[in-house]
């Protein structure tokens, strides 16, 4: 059976598709000196052309800043010299990691004597649905060409200007390395009805990768023909257990939370054991007010708050609406748990599968925590704002996985690749 088109064939969006899926088959061929050569080529391209994409970044900003946008918001749409030059250097730094293209993953001798090899080969073509961050163009271009993937680029209206301006850089530089043309696309329509008709394409897109608010995953997931990886939505939690060293707990706390607000892997979640509550808990929340946060306290908590004094203290919902919400916002909800099995409980109730971390000195509940929490990256006694590709080792990432097929966690190259058997004979049959 053919590719099942679910849209009008004379639509842009079927254009670029089979534009890329033509792209395709030549990219997988090419070498890995010569995507490594592309990838070279893109960073310096950023570099070269800094100023022009910077100033379609204010023009961004600028209609960002009309509409109200949140700060958390904001911050990820800004790009200036520095960003862009980290953009640049993240592309550089594929360059310098392993090509996962052949790598033998399986090889054996079956029966008859038939030797089996199972490689990593490319998945085809990859859609990435994003939001209001540009460095995604950049850091999704790049790990899709290194792993010989053609890739389309959906970015969101608040960064039509930038995402288009860094896509047409990008684009250009690949194919003028060599790279075959339309293998990096950026979709010239912006509608929702286009993300639909994208969903639809089964048999010229061969993944679908969207990356945003909750509102756009669970959209796709929902919706889609094609198939999805669930990424980013992190409603992610710090326990603080009855055995945590204070010191500790409040660098972990204050990095988790304050230091970037609005990405998925900021903690929107303090729990704290009532036992150590009294205790510990007035020097976090003095630390949290300090940073202007906002903190949605169960009962216990806010008695606390009340007693010293902190501002920007209210009472969570007491329907546990604040449990469940990723602020991405200078707000946190904290709440006092029993122990670790409270803690471990609430977040596998609440938590979307992203990251989650314990602070303690006692290496029981450390281990317990690990082993109980189901979530793609679990911490004891760091910051979960290291589950990111970069820090992984990982060189950039398109994503970060929080469901359990095909990948988890922060996805890099090995990620973007499926497998294939080559089967060698000398003639064999199956009785």
């Amino acid at each position: 059976m053919g590719p099942i088109y679910q849209i009008e064939h004379d639509s842009m969006t079927f254009v670029q598709a089979t534009l890329a899926k033509q792209a395709a088959g030549p990219l997988a061929s090419t070498t890995a000196e010569q995507r490594n050569n592309a990838l070279a080529a893109m960073a310096q391209a950023l570099r070269n052309e800094a100023d022009a994409i910077i100033g379609a970044n204010a023009r961004d900003m600028e209609a960002a800043r009309a509409k109200g946008t949140a700060a958390g918001l904001l911050d990820r749409l800004l790009l200036d010299r520095e960003r862009i030059e980290s953009i640049a250097s993240a592309l550089e730094e594929l360059v310098g990691l392993p090509d996962p293209l052949g790598e033998v993953v399986d090889g054996r001798v079956i029966a008859g004597g038939v030797q089996l090899t199972t490689v990593r080969v490319p998945l085809g073509v990859v859609a990435i649905v994003y939001e209001a961050r540009p460095n995604v163009t950049a850091d999704a271009a790049g790990l899709c060409l290194k792993t010989g993937n053609a890739c389309i680029l959906r970015g969101g209206s608040l960064a039509s200007n930038t995402n288009y301006a860094m896509g047409t850089v990008l684009a250009r530089a690949a194919e003028g390395a060599g790279l075959p043309e339309h293998c990096l696309q950026v979709m010239a329509d912006e509608s929702h009805e286009a993300v639909e008709q994208l969903m639809g394409l089964t048999g010229l897109i061969d993944l679908l990768i969207p990356r945003g608010g909750k509102g756009l995953i669970r959209s796709c997931v929902a919706n889609s023909k094609v198939p999805v990886i669930q990424t980013g939505e992190g409603n992610c939690h710090l326990y603080l257990h009855e055995k945590a060293d204070p010191e500790k707990a409040l660098k972990i706390l204050v990095n988790a939370k304050c230091q970037r607000v609005g990405v998925c892997n900021a903690i929107e979640t303090l729990l704290i054991d009532d036992s150590v509550a009294d205790e510990l808990l007035p020097a976090c929340l003095a630390a949290l007010a300090e940073h202007q946060v906002t903190m949605h306290c169960d009962e216990h908590a806010l008695r606390i708050a009340r007693q010293q004094g902190t501002a920007g203290c209210v009472p969570a919902d007491p329907e546990g609406a604040d449990w469940e919400t990723e602020y991405l916002a200078p707000e946190i909800a904290i709440k006092c748990v029993s122990g670790v099995d409270e803690a471990i409980s609430h977040i596998n109730r609440y938590g979307t599968g992203h990251s989650e971390a314990i602070v303690s000195e006692d290496y029981t509940a450390c281990e317990r925590f690990l082993a109980g929490v189901d979530a793609a990256a679990v911490y004891a006694n760091a910051s979960t704002r290291l589950t990111d590709g970069g820090v992984f080792g990982l060189g950039a990432e398109v994503g970060i996985s929080t469901q359990k097929l095909h990948a988890r966690g922060p996805m890099g190259l090995r990620a973007l690749t499926t497998t294939k058997s080559l089967l060698r004979g000398t003639g064999q049959v199956r009785a």
